[in-house]
């Protein structure tokens, strides 16, 4: 069973989709027992076992639904009835998707982006720090942190870009912000944030325009100034309203509802 956990912390620390299928109720003569596990992943290849015959195939359906809703569900397993088993027991199974952590580039080591990584680490996002300057990442080294040290364009070629992707742009080059932000504006993402005030996000909005590098939309998906308005100052509390952000919309993905806001912000209401 050790391999199924192996294989657990591999999936949520990579790209790949899965669902976990757990037998959490058994009446009857039944293959296998509460607490039998089993992944299944997006291609349809599975670790462990829940029984096999046709039970097994019919959860291996069920899971490859759940990696496509990301919603957990119980389903019940009648063994003769559903399957033509001669067991003739009952089964139920939970099955959920496995998070996988997301994806968070950070284009920038300096004090700002060393401050997000740490603290964006913490909390479980996987972290790519990019950076030219060499030096920048030293802190990093022997760390559980993805490190590229070489210049944005040639970074471009090992990242990859989907749905799950966050971005932070935050170099020490103001052209650089600009260059980065368009590229990833045309790519498929999460979230995009490119630091600065007010006036730089003008300037490179106007830029972006003339140019004819983006269209409104992709400019209109831009978080500049990024991250929550805070009365920040120092690299860590800028870093953390930039956090607060990403958590922000990493929770909406995950299907975070808003009526679940509404009871927090009700129970600190109660709290004062």
């Amino acid at each position: 069973m050790s391999n199924i956990y192996q294989k657990l912390y591999e999936i949520e620390n990579s790209r790949t989709k899965a669902a976990l299928c757990l037998v959490i109720h058994t009446k009857g003569s039944t293959p296998r027992k509460i607490g039998a596990k089993m992944l299944v992943l997006e291609d349809g290849q599975i670790y462990g076992t829940i029984g096999g015959g046709s039970l097994e195939h019919k959860v291996i359906q069920d899971a490859l639904g759940i990696i496509q809703s990301q919603k957990a569900e119980v389903f019940q397993h009648a063994l003769v009835h559903d399957h033509g088993m001669c067991c003739g027991g009952s089964v139920e199974i939970f099955i959920e998707p496995v998070m996988n952590k997301k994806a968070l580039y950070i284009f920038g080591a300096g004090h700002i982006g060393k401050a997000l990584a740490n603290l964006a680490h913490q909390l479980d996002f996987h972290v790519t720090l990019i950076d030219d300057r060499v030096e920048q990442l030293k802190d990093f080294e022997d760390q559980n942190f993805t490190l590229i040290p070489q210049h944005y364009e040639l970074a471009f070629e090992k990242l990859i870009f989907d749905q799950d992707t966050f971005i932070a742009v935050m170099t020490h080059d103001h052209a650089f912000d600009r260059a980065i932000t368009a590229y990833c504006a045309q790519q498929d993402f999460a979230y995009l944030g490119m630091i600065g005030s007010l006036r730089k996000m003008e300037m490179a909005k106007k830029i972006y325009r003339t140019s004819g590098q983006l269209t409104e939309e992709q400019i209109s998906r831009i978080d500049s100034p990024m991250g929550i308005p805070l009365l920040a100052q120092t690299p860590s509390e800028i870093a953390i309203s930039i956090l607060a952000k990403l958590i922000d919309v990493r929770s909406r993905l995950l299907g975070v509802e808003e009526k679940m806001l509404d009871k927090f912000e009700d129970k600190s209401r109660e709290r004062r």
